[in-house]
């Protein structure tokens, strides 16, 4: 897993994309990041640790190459408009859902 800044991980996910166009998916997830490296104590010790900052760990995989950044609450909006382009420019590749399969549930409701 390579930690990237917040530009390099939109340019190397523009560079996943495009690799994975015609055949292959990306994974992208994204969840709360409090700073640790290190998994929480167990309940004996009583060692308290506070983030001083709330942040967004955002991995993203075409499951030969994985890419990670971390975003902080001061450049969240930045990058979530970037991010959001991004995302817009390549969601034109995906497929349509065959209509017959709703038309089916509906027949089986009634």
């Amino acid at each position: 897993m390579v930690l990237l800044e917040n530009d390099s991980f939109l340019t190397e996910l523009t560079r996943l994309f495009q690799k994975c166009r015609s055949s292959g998916s990306v994974v992208i997830t994204l969840k709360k990041y409090d700073g640790r490296t290190k998994p929480l104590p167990r309940k004996g010790h009583s060692e308290s640790f506070e983030p001083a900052d709330n942040k967004c760990l955002l991995r993203a995989s075409d499951g030969k190459k994985k890419i990670s950044t971390v975003v902080s609450t001061k450049e969240v909006i930045k990058f979530q408009m970037a991010y959001s382009n991004l995302l817009r420019a390549h969601m034109d590749g995906l497929k349509k859902k065959d209509k017959k399969s709703k038309s089916k549930k509906t027949k089986a409701t009634q």
